[in-house]
């Protein structure tokens, strides 16, 4: 492991950094290789460095990796009005990364909230984004579609579903949710990547039905003594750093324009994504203990036609740190295999 780790490290220092202007915006990103662009977009509560794994396998088959600190994250600009954080303002990010390093489009990577922004940039602008790679967060059709509950925003409809248990009614909640997440970073970040993994124990692992909500939203999750192997303490002091310096407001504002969203993508009702597309996902990821969400992934191939997926067993939420070598095998096979760049 020592030996794996002291590649990696020789990895990262390969990766140069820079900071781009777009959209009023000063932004962070990470990059490695050269030939067609691969643009990775990180989930919540992540940074560039989720895609450490994914860098060198990447650039050695022949891709630019690009990864950048999205809107509200790590060293890029987080603004105070949490009406800019829509997807329509995250898509624009990504149109002016691709813009700036004057490129014309780009394989889109993304996992947890990153997945849910590369589905509606292959939505919005299918020019740009042609190829598809989404982790652990299924497509899920802006409603109405089936049931009472698809007409309604998104926040009344977790209401009536699941009163104020679901961990994302409690994300609304401004200062709150800070207060609690900020309180110790480094415990925050412990305890959400261990127990979203597929290492954690059952009596160790988050829930995201809060079993109460009044207790917070970290309660269910344990806090390791030994770190799993695909993490390490320089990771977690580099989360600590700046999430310590940043606060998480900026990934929160993002859980709080849900409605907004839903609103904004009203015409998208219903909408396929027509790339080809690749879904990874783990089969211990707690997020799909939320009612309804396996049926999501069953359901896909209704709204993605061009779908592959490959599942991993006894793998959690964070899919492309705990697996790295296959996800990264899985990424290249499926573009090497549709012909894909």
């Amino acid at each position: 492991m020592t030996s794996e780790k002291s590649a990696l490290n020789a990895t990262l220092d390969a990766v140069s950094h820079q900071f781009i202007e777009t959209n009023g915006l000063r932004m962070h990103i990470a990059e490695q290789g050269t030939g067609p662009l691969v643009l990775l977009c990180h989930g919540f509560p992540e940074l560039w460095n989720a895609w450490r794994y994914q860098f060198s396998a990447l650039s050695e088959a022949g891709y630019r990796v690009v990864a950048p600190d999205l809107r509200g994250y790590g060293q890029t600009d987080q603004p105070d009005n949490v009406e800019v954080y829509t997807l329509l303002h995250l898509v624009g990010d990504l149109i002016g990364v691709l813009d700036i390093l004057g490129e014309q489009r780009a394989i889109l990577v993304g996992h947890d909230w990153g997945a849910a922004l590369a589905w509606h940039a292959a939505l919005l602008r299918p020019d740009r984004f042609p190829v598809l790679i989404c982790m652990s967060a299924p497509y899920i059709p802006r409603g109405p579609l089936h049931g009472k509950r698809a007409t309604l925003p998104p926040t009344q409809a977790w209401k009536q579903a699941w009163g104020d248990h679901f961990y994302q009614s409690y994300f609304q909640r401004p200062s709150v949710a800070e207060a609690e997440v900020e309180r110790d970073v480094r415990t925050t970040m412990r305890r959400l990547l261990y127990g979203l993994s597929g290492d954690a124990p059952s009596s160790e692992r988050w829930h995201p039905i809060l079993p109460d909500p009044q207790a917070g939203a970290l309660n269910s999750a344990g806090n390791p003594t030994t770190l799993p192997s695909w993490l390490t303490e320089a990771d977690i002091d580099m989360y600590t750093a700046e999430f310590g310096r940043t606060g998480f407001r900026g990934g929160l504002n993002w859980y709080r324009n849900v409605d907004r969203n839903w609103e904004l993508l009203a015409s998208y009702s219903g909408a396929s994504v027509t790339q080809p597309t690749l879904f990874l996902w783990g089969d211990r990821d707690p997020t799909f203990e939320v009612a309804g969400m396996s049926k999501w992934v069953e359901r896909m191939p209704q709204f993605v036609p061009n779908l592959h997926q490959v599942s991993f067993q006894g793998c959690g939420h964070w899919i492309q740190q705990e697996r790295a070598s296959e996800v990264n095998a899985a990424i290249l096979a499926f573009l090497q295999q549709e012909g894909l760049y």
